[in-house]
């Protein structure tokens, strides 16, 4: 179903964007043997077909990198053919899975989505009436300072949701919009007022949206302007929604009167649940050549051959080109990630709590050892506990960095912003958060161990920490990006970690190691350097007179009842 674009309409409120906000130099959009289909792993296998028509263009085009998809067919803007990726700078595509920030409030999320999109030219006052525009034009001023929501925090309710996925990439200044089932989870009201406000925004700034949708109420169903009725693939009819009963009543399949048409064309058309096959498949077959063999097919491909051969109206991309700058982008997604990271309390408030739970434990467990031979163990114990588990538990992180990268790869499909400035802001945001976790975990378990007392080795201490938990950290980042599912993420960043443990020196001295552990993965180790500054300088342990040292090698005995420790690093 699609709104075509047309001038009446509201007036524009804020008329200094109205010149990026409208569609300026696209008037039509055709599409002809238009395939998606799967990429094949190799060369020898033919692809297969999963869709066929309009129905998974925009899927095929701002997805093809991250679902492998591929896309054969014509696309056209004003009678002439553009490439997939001129079609991607024009168009923007709303998925059905809403994937919107619930830390975020609503004129937060159409604010980072401006300053993700619109060029430096854009002066800050024109962002903000932009984004003014939008909470107007969407009826959402009244929820501008609410939260969308998360698990814990209650925000806007379904349809707002819906009503801000799509104004989010409206303000990006689209001419073309998909939208997958924007209905779907609703209830008939807030459907209507979906579709209403979606009408409303079209015909303001003259977009062109094309919306695939679902046994629409029959309120909803009037508010469109053209309908694209597909069945196993293939038109049905295409034309204004007005002529619907007219089309099928000339056909033999008049609609019947007080019945939903949508429902009617539903059931018209499909075939899933029909108990004979043989006369379904028969009737759907009858159904596609009345089209093709109808005067309105043979209209709609003289008005595609016309706009092919008129070339008055040339497309200009310049515009829809144009984007923030590299620089602004990473701040503008440090500023978000920080809104994210202080009120979302499972991105952080949780690991807090969870890294003080274990930092009491193991300075409760470990409590004040003393400077004695029998210390010597519980001291490694203790700093192979601290350094092992604050790695392990980074696993924490998985979830929050998992719907981070679904918000990535919704704006990524989009053009917003690539790999690289994700990454960077990912990867910067969490350097104070980790400073701050290591810094309160060894305020609390350092001194009640009782490590070197001194404050140069306390901060050492913390950085060896640090380093250790960013390295825990980003191998969740590692797992998560080569496989995007909790379980499995979870699973794969624990048996590193368990790899780690195993074959760092610890358990099993580099020794006795089998060669193979011992040469392909020792230097997984992020023990040895906290270790080694443990016991750097020369440390007088009280030893008996039977002393020996041998559990560790690198503990030399001196002619004397006292135990020097020069160094154990070569024993981790």
């Amino acid at each position: 179903m699609a709104s075509t674009p047309n001038g009446d309409g509201d007036v524009e409120k804020y008329a200094g964007v109205k010149e990026r906000s409208n569609n300026v130099g696209i008037d039509s959009f055709t599409w002809k043997d238009v395939e998606v289909f799967q990429k094949s792993l190799t060369r020898d296998v033919k692809p297969t077909p999963i869709i066929s028509g309009i129905q998974g263009l925009a899927l095929a085009a701002h997805r093809q990198a991250s679902s492998k998809l591929a896309m054969r067919g014509t696309l056209s803007v004003n009678g002439s053919s553009i490439s997939t990726k001129a079609f991607q700078a024009i168009s923007s595509y709303v998925e059905q899975e809403e994937s919107l920030i619930g830390s975020l409030t609503v004129r937060e999320t159409l604010d980072f989505a401006a300053r993700l999109s619109l060029p430096s030219s854009v002066s800050s006052h024109d962002r903000r009436q932009r984004v003014e525009e939008m909470l107007t034009s969407f009826g959402l001023r009244d929820q501008a300072n609410t939260l969308v929501g998360t698990p814990i925090r209650k925000g806007i309710s379904g349809g707002q949701k819906r009503r801000l996925s799509i104004a989010s990439l409206l303000i990006t200044g689209p001419k073309i919009l998909f939208l997958d089932e924007p209905t779907s989870g609703l209830d008939s009201t807030a459907s209507f007022e979906v579709i209403k406000y979606l009408k409303k925004v079209a015909r303001q700034h003259q977009l062109i949206v094309i919306a695939s949708i679902h046994q629409p109420s029959t309120s909803t169903f009037d508010l469109f302007d053209k309908l694209l009725l597909l069945s196993a693939g293939h038109t049905a009819y295409f034309g204004p929604v007005a002529s619907t009963r007219t089309y099928m009543e000339a056909r033999g399949s008049p609609i019947p009167l007080y019945i939903n048409p949508a429902e009617f064309l539903l059931d018209l058309t499909s075939s899933d649940f029909a108990e004979d096959n043989h006369e379904a498949s028969t009737s759907i077959d009858k159904i596609h050549a009345d089209w093709k063999n109808s005067p309105d097919a043979r209209d709609l491909t003289s008005s595609i051959v016309s706009l092919s051969a008129d070339d008055s109206k040339p497309l200009h991309l310049a515009e829809a080109k144009s984007h923030a700058s590299f620089i602004a982008v990473v701040f503008a997604l440090l500023h978000r990630s920080f809104i994210k990271s202080y009120r979302d309390v499972v991105a952080y408030g949780i690991r807090f709590a969870m890294y003080i739970g274990l930092a009491i434990m193991m300075g409760t467990v470990w409590l004040r050892l003393p400077e004695t031979q029998s210390s010597i163990g519980p001291f490694t114990n203790a700093i192979f506990f601290g350094s092992a588990f604050m790695s392990f538990m980074a696993v924490a992180y998985v979830p929050a960095f998992l719907e981070d990268r679904a918000t990535f790869i919704k704006e990524r499909a989009n053009g917003l912003y690539g790999a690289t400035a994700f990454m960077i802001s990912n990867f910067l945001i969490g350097l104070p958060y980790l400073f701050l976790i290591s810094l309160i975990f060894s305020i609390i378990a350092y001194w009640l161990n009782n490590f070197r007392p001194s404050a140069s080795a306390f901060f050492i201490w913390v950085m060896w920490l640090f380093l250790d938990l960013l390295a825990g950290e980003s191998l969740v980042v590692l797992m998560s990006s080569l496989f995007p599912n909790f379980v499995i993420a979870l699973a794969l960043t624990a048996f590193a970690n368990g790899l780690w443990m195993s074959v760092g020196g610890f358990l099993v001295s580099p020794k006795v190691l089998n060669v193979f552990w011992r040469y392909v993965f020792h230097y997984i180790d992020y023990i040895a350097g906290m270790v080694g500054h443990t016991f750097e300088v020369d440390v007088d342990v009280s030893c008996g007179p039977s002393s020996d040292a041998s559990f560790f090698p690198g503990l030399k005995s001196r002619n004397s009842p006292r135990l020097n420790l020069e160094s154990t690093t070569t024993t981790i």
